[in-house]
């Protein structure tokens, strides 16, 4: 006989102390980044009773079954809310898999190398941005890995959203109506490039002369023909208060043209329930929304490992459920030991369609795992859940440099209220020969100035 030294109970007192004390840090028996520092197991942070399903449901639930909605109440309170209600209302299968517990599995190697080694040197400016103690732009990797507010967790992930220094996702895209069909399909490139934080790239942490920007992003689609060259530029500041500068290349008008760059609340293609807004769970700079709250620590399950479909030689997806087997990607979750449940308020868009949205982050890597968003009554609006890999499978891998590739591999952003479904992956190339690639000098010049979205669109 086994004999359990925490029992389940022992977890959630913890995290409901640090949650009534209003801070709280990573880690339930020892502190997470410690841990970390040692070794990369996060497994002496957790009693067991976190680290497995198994242990969790005590026995109800094991790494191999699926959660339908046969057996979903049994795992209610770790799924978000949405996700709940499509397991048990719309026909969503979650299959189960051991809990990763080594930390270079989640995250970009070399941006918790660098999370470990600018570990504590971070700090707020007077204005509120991230600096270094000398005030300096940030230098890279994680600013707060032992955050302890939500302000900090928010900006971590708004410095560096995909966590690599410069990253092309080729994707594709399925908007799926409330009956099950699948009304568009689009074939889009979505590109990054960070000019500060940076970890690979020469020359690091600053591109010269750019250090006042935060980032460089733009989106294009290739397919169908009628959004064909359609394309959007956003260059960051680095001052987290002031919004990006938003340009366009509409090919009807065979031009560019600057767009107001706070309407981040709006579909780009029709039949998408996917906004500006909605990037990485932090879409807008940091200081447009406020109101930073803390309101929920535990254990959740996730998408945090296994997405990549190595498979497929163009890395797509299968699907299931809904009325016609369409609306959901094939998923793997497991447990993750410790998640914080974020709020804020959007603060500078007076028309906004939402109140509020809570952001779940994996406390191990702060990454976000899932967002709900909710209406101006309050009520439950959209969903934003996405699923992540290393991608090394089977004897396969995808490489950034001399370590596999680490990303997300497919998202579903939901419409509660209406029912429609965006499905997006990232797959191996779409029309055009654009391919998904990591960390390459010419990521900028191909997909990230004026004339790359007027040769996108002409061509």
């Amino acid at each position: 006989m086994h004999i359990r030294r925490y029992d389940r109970d022992f977890s959630r007192r913890h995290f409901l102390r640090g949650l009534a004390a209003g801070v709280g840090t990573a880690g339930v028996l020892a502190p997470l980044w410690d841990v970390i520092a040692k070794d990369g197991d996060v497994s002496a942070a957790y009693p067991e009773e976190l680290l497995s399903i198994e242990n969790y449901t005590h026995g109800k639930i094991s790494t191999g079954d699926e959660i339908t909605a046969a057996n979903v109440d049994l795992v209610k309170d770790l799924l978000e809310p949405i996700k709940y209600l499509q397991v048990a209302t719309l026909g969503r299968r979650l299959k189960v898999v051991a809990t990763t517990t080594d930390i270079m599995r989640l995250s970009p190697w070399q941006y918790i190398e660098a999370t470990l080694t600018n570990r504590g040197k971070a700090r707020f400016d007077d204005r509120g941005n991230v600096v270094t103690g000398d005030g300096k732009p940030w230098i890279g990797g994680n600013p707060f890995p032992d955050a302890t507010s939500a302000l900090e967790m928010f900006a971590g992930q708004t410095l560096s959203w995909g966590r690599h220094d410069a990253s092309f996702y080729a994707i594709k895209e399925q908007e799926v109506s409330p009956e099950g069909a699948v009304q568009f399909q689009y074939e889009s490139g979505w590109a990054e490039m960070s000019p500060v934080a940076r970890v690979s790239m020469e020359p690091m942490p600053y591109w010269p002369g750019k250090e006042d920007k935060l980032r460089f992003q733009s989106v294009f689609f290739q397919t169908p023909d009628n959004v064909k060259g359609t394309a959007f530029l956003n260059v960051w500041p680095y001052d987290q208060h002031q919004f990006p500068e938003l340009w366009g290349y509409v090919p009807a008008f065979k031009r560019i043209r600057q767009f107001p760059t706070d309407q981040r609340f709006e579909p780009m293609i029709p039949g998408s329930t996917l906004y500006l807004s909605d990037a990485w769970a932090t879409g807008d700079p940091l200081y447009t929304w406020g109101n930073y709250r803390i309101v929920g620590r535990g254990p959740m399950l996730s998408a945090v490992s296994g997405g990549w479909n190595a498979a497929d030689p163009n890395w797509e997806h299968s699907t299931h459920g809904g009325p016609k087997g369409k609306t959901f990607w094939d998923t793997q979750v497991e447990l993750v030991p410790e998640a914080v449940i974020a709020e804020a308020e959007p603060t500078m868009f007076a028309r906004a369609p939402v109140s509020k949205k809570r952001v779940w982050f994996d406390v191990r890597t702060l990454l976000p795992i899932a967002m709900v968003s909710y209406d101006r009554r309050g009520e439950i609006y959209r969903s934003f859940d996405g699923a992540y890999a290393l991608y090394e499978q089977g004897g396969k891998s995808f490489m950034d440099g001399a370590h596999p590739y680490w990303s997300w591999t497919h998202l579903h952003c939901f419409d509660s209220q209406t029912g429609r479904m965006t499905r997006l992956e990232q797959v191996r190339t779409v029309s055009g020969g654009h391919a998904t690639s990591v960390n390459q000098q010419s990521t900028y010049d191909r997909y990230l100035t004026s004339s790359a979205l007027m040769r996108l669109g002409s061509s």
